[in-house]
């Protein structure tokens, strides 16, 4: 789809849908994705904190999935779309699931009252690590 302005066109995400990811390099602080159209994007990994704080083994283990339409890191349990890339969105993740899953990564039990099974106490010392 084109947009025109003052006789001028501009890509919309439309045009941009069957852009795919070629490659993938993850650094110490940027993620950077060849794409099929010949562009590359880097972002910063702070976008991503999952990659951020995985190691670099763990970052070198990615796969394209839907033809290229993202990125899978399974050790990480991590998707990131081409799309979401393109539109410079970082993470939407909550800090909550964050914590949830750095403590599962550290061996760390989840608190009882978010697995629902106790309601939750008033004083939050009692479940302090």
């Amino acid at each position: 789809m084109n947009c025109w302005n003052d006789g001028m066109s501009t890509s919309t995400s439309t045009e941009t849908r069957n852009v795919l990811a070629a490659s993938v390099t993850v650094a110490d602080d940027t993620l950077t994705v060849d794409l099929t159209d010949g562009r590359t994007i880097a972002v910063p990994l702070t976008w991503y904190p999952r990659l951020l704080h995985g190691t670099p083994e763990e970052r070198s283990r990615w796969r394209l999935i839907g033809q290229g339409q993202g990125i899978h890191w399974g050790d990480l349990d991590e998707d990131i779309s081409v799309s979401n890339l393109l539109d410079g969105n970082p993470s939407g993740e909550s800090q909550k699931s964050l914590r949830a899953w750095q403590n599962r990564r550290s061996g760390i039990p989840q608190r009882l009252e978010d697995k629902g099974n106790v309601p939750p106490s008033s004083s939050e010392a009692e479940y302090s690590s």
